[in-house]
């Protein structure tokens, strides 16, 4: 439905999605998208909307066209900082703002846009220092109220018809850079000695990567695990959700990452947490506090985190609570929307945000 003339007046924000595949980047766009639209008269353009901000289409983006009041577009790949840069110099009141989540040498057209950026968001320290140019560290925000820990977690678990007691789990697509592999062979090496533990992989295999999981299959029948080391293939969103309720640990093993939202996501139902050094592990998790890191692609680290974890699931559930607490205090997506609003502040729109007249 086209936004009115009035809300267009009024309007402070426009939230970009110009990719027409679903991808990490929209998912996390769409999840704090409706936060910020608690905060600012915010509009969403492009595909994949949310519930919870308004939609605008090109009819609507021509109602803002030479107004006097600036207002913020908020990019967060290249074609939408692109689309800002152009539509700025046709005369559109933009302040554009772009959150990097990338850790990686930048291309010189990636460079070239962000320094014509009013403000630049990472999601990381480690985005940041590939930024060239200061940026305000503001890590992605997790629903602290879908993700949260079960009322009764053997409960949970006992609801999957899984044998033992525990489930630890590693969830993402199936692939290499994701480290499936270094999780299924530090499985194969701890599930015969904790007979308590079944393994479960929530996600499926990446279509470019069939042989490596094919090869991951073999090596779990070969081990005698093939109904102790789960993979679930594709699921919807609620029944992720419920798969991260049943675990009383997490093992985040990817090799590299932009940010690496199951970790937070874990967090926030309790799970006790083993995480590589990759993406922004070393920000979310106080290393033996809220959980444990270890090398990337490391399995014998692996094996030696998890395995003081699998002989005392009470050690999980304290360190799970540690991390629950963590999770509300930094990384929900409230906490991630008010800070996103303070860096919409500096900027200084004459605009105020509701709630500051």
């Amino acid at each position: 439905m086209p936004i009115d003339n009035d809300f267009a007046g009024d309007l402070q924000l426009i939230v970009p999605n110009q990719h027409r595949r679903y991808s990490g980047v929209t998912a996390t766009n769409r999840m704090v998208a409706p936060k910020l639209a608690r905060l600012l008269r915010a509009a969403w353009f492009g595909s994949d909307a949310p519930d919870g901000i308004a939609r605008m289409g090109m009819a609507d983006l021509l109602k803002v066209w030479r107004r006097r009041t600036p207002l913020i577009w908020h990019a967060r790949r290249n074609n939408e900082m692109i689309v800002g840069v152009l539509l700025r110099a046709l005369g559109w009141p933009f302040k554009l703002v772009f959150t990097s989540a990338a850790q990686r040498h930048h291309s010189w057209i990636t460079r070239w846009l962000i320094r014509r950026m009013d403000a630049i968001i990472a999601t990381s320290d480690i985005s940041a220092s590939f930024l060239k140019r200061a940026a305000t560290v503001i890590p992605h925000g997790v629903d602290t109220d879908r993700y949260a820990p079960p009322e009764n977690r053997a409960a949970a678990f006992a609801e999957a018809g899984l044998p033992g007691r525990y489930a630890i789990g590693c969830f993402g697509r199936v692939r290499t850079q994701k480290g499936t592999d270094v999780f299924v062979d530090a499985m194969c090496r701890l599930l015969p000695r904790h007979p308590d533990f079944t393994a479960v992989i929530v996600g499926a295999i990446a279509v470019e990567q069939t042989s490596f999981g094919n090869d991951l299959k073999k090596r779990i029948e070969a081990a005698g695990l093939a109904s102790r080391i789960v993979i679930t293939g594709e699921l919807p969103i609620e029944d992720v959700q419920r798969w991260y309720q049943r675990l009383t640990i997490y093992a985040f093993t990817s090799r590299n990452e932009g940010f690496g939202l199951t970790l937070i996501e874990a967090m926030a139902v309790g799970a006790a947490l083993v995480a590589s050094r990759a993406g922004a592990a070393e920000l979310v998790v106080e290393d033996g506090v809220t959980g444990v890191l270890t090398p990337p692609g490391d399995v014998d680290a692996l094996v030696a985190a998890l395995e003081p974890l699998m002989r005392d699931p009470a050690v999980c559930a304290a360190m799970g609570a540690r991390g629950r607490a963590r999770a509300l205090a930094q990384f929900s997506l409230d906490v991630e929307a008010n800070r996103i609003a303070e860096v919409y502040r500096a900027l200084s729109s004459p605009a105020p945000l509701r709630g500051e007249r």
